[in-house]
């Protein structure tokens, strides 16, 4: 499957962004997803996932309450809602699919979208 995340730019401490990450090449619906992000200077971190059909959602304590993932099947898409954005979310945002049980470790998921950028500014 290939991933083309999109969405990202530049916004104030705050405000929202909407993040996409459009599937192809395969059943969209076989895999589960997962949003990640990698800020300068720092590791990649997992940000949300969420199961096949939608069902299940697992969040990192850092988002939870601002980020909302979602997932159009019909549209092979994949969304993170991101609300009351702060500077520290500052990162490339990258987008995941995986077979399998529903994970939030980064090296369980098999393919990578090439990232967007989220700028915060204070």
């Amino acid at each position: 499957v290939q991933l083309q995340a999109s969405g990202g730019g530049l916004v104030q401490a705050g405000g929202s962004l909407r993040l996409s990450c459009a599937a192809s090449g395969s059943t969209f619906s076989r895999y589960d997803m997962g949003w990640f992000r990698q800020a300068p200077g720092k590791e990649r971190e997992f940000v949300a996932a969420i199961s096949r059909s939608g069902g299940r959602t697992y969040y990192a304590d850092s988002v939870k309450g601002r980020f909302t993932i979602s997932r159009d099947n019909a549209k092979s898409t994949v969304y993170l809602q991101m609300n009351s954005l702060k500077p520290e979310d500052t990162a490339v945002y990258y987008c995941a699919a995986r077979k399998g049980v529903l994970t939030i470790r980064e090296y369980e998921y098999e393919y990578w979208g090439q990232g967007t950028l989220v700028t915060v500014s204070s």
